[in-house]
């Protein structure tokens, strides 16, 4: 074999096997938010998933610090006790996005609607305290044109307004870490809180996909019962649904979708809503305004705004499960119960 020979031979071998070679992933689990969270990336930097995992926690600490109203030093606990707060990035954020969303959606999404969640017995240390009389004086201090962002410190136009932004926060936690996982340089990857996910890129050179849960009462473990697989790139998604979330009290259902303009629990057909945007904060509210304006006008709405794409899953008047699909997602939509 001649040395011309010997170099092609070897150049062949080195091609052959970079291009057999399947890219590495890691995958990085945990707790936060009162829920888990699920990371999977491409670790081509062969980075310490440990050591990643360690900053994700640090991370998500952090947020919660700023938003979580189960942690009662952090800002928006603060806010709403009225001490005097400067407010970090994470809150002026979150506050912005969901203002635009809340303009957006025509008040349908509101995160004034804190003390009517409280007062149907949803969030931290919540009791069910609700009249009709109560319930129309708590709707004067819900309206996000009531608080307003100056100097890095939130304005109320009644000291009694109070902030929940948990039909946001966990999307916008998701939109964290993947600025994070930008940040390290990384292509493709999956981020996953609560079941609110968004993906960039591909896995191995296949799209991501995503289960949509089955919206039946005792589908308690995300997974477990599918009624749709989602293949999706560089997107998020987020599902909001009454199946999870609500009790019953002399055989009335309530869930904790508040509606922001009557005050009280959204109530029609539809059973969840799951919204596909850039920003898992996006759909995240977006799914959430879904859920409390109702399957039709749900879908006049992903009408006129194609930038979101929608499925729908809603009950017909005979009670059995019905579902609508925005026309740029059918193709990467399959339904057929368990996948």
């Amino acid at each position: 074999m001649t040395r011309l020979q010997i170099v092609l031979l070897f150049f062949l071998l080195v091609f052959t096997s970079c291009r057999n070679k399947r890219p590495e992933y890691s995958t990085i689990t945990g707790f936060a938010q009162g829920s888990t969270y699920n990371m999977i990336f491409e670790n081509s930097k062969h980075l310490d998933p440990s050591a990643v995992n360690n900053r994700v926690g640090q991370i998500l600490h952090a947020f919660d610090l700023s938003l979580s109203l189960y942690v009662d030093s952090s800002i928006v606990s603060r806010i709403n006790r009225n001490d005097t707060v400067t407010c970090d990035s994470f809150f002026i954020e979150n506050f912005e996005k969901s203002r635009k969303i809340w303009q957006l959606t025509g008040g349908a999404f509101d995160v004034t609607v804190a003390p009517l969640v409280k007062a149907w017995g949803f969030g931290p240390d919540a009791h069910k305290n609700i009249s009709d009389a109560k319930r129309d004086s708590i709707l004067k201090l819900v309206g996000m044109e009531k608080v307003e962002l100056r100097d890095r410190k939130i304005i109320k136009s009644d000291p009694r307004i109070t902030l929940d932004f948990n039909a946001i926060a966990q999307g916008y936690s998701v939109d964290v870490m993947c600025m994070f996982f930008d940040g390290l340089g990384i292509k493709n990857y999956l981020v996953e809180i609560g079941g609110e996910v968004r993906v960039k890129g591909e896995k191995a050179g296949k799209l991501w996909r995503i289960g949509i849960d089955k919206p039946v009462d005792d589908n308690m473990i995300p997974g477990s019962d599918l009624e749709a697989v989602i293949s999706l790139k560089d997107k998020a998604i987020s599902t909001s649904g009454n199946y999870r979330k609500f009790y019953v009290e002399n055989g009335i259902k309530y869930s904790h979708e508040i509606d922001p303009k009557t005050g009280n629990p959204a109530r029609n057909t539809l059973l969840s809503a799951s919204i596909l945007a850039d920003e898992c904060a996006t759909a995240d509210g977006i799914a959430t305004a879904c859920m409390v304006i109702g399957k039709d006008n749900a879908i006049e709405f992903l009408n006129l705004h194609h930038e979101y794409e929608g499925y729908l899953i809603y009950s017909d008047e005979s009670g059995n499960f019905r579902t609508w699909t925005s026309e740029k997602l059918k193709s990467s939509i399959s339904e057929s119960g368990n996948k």
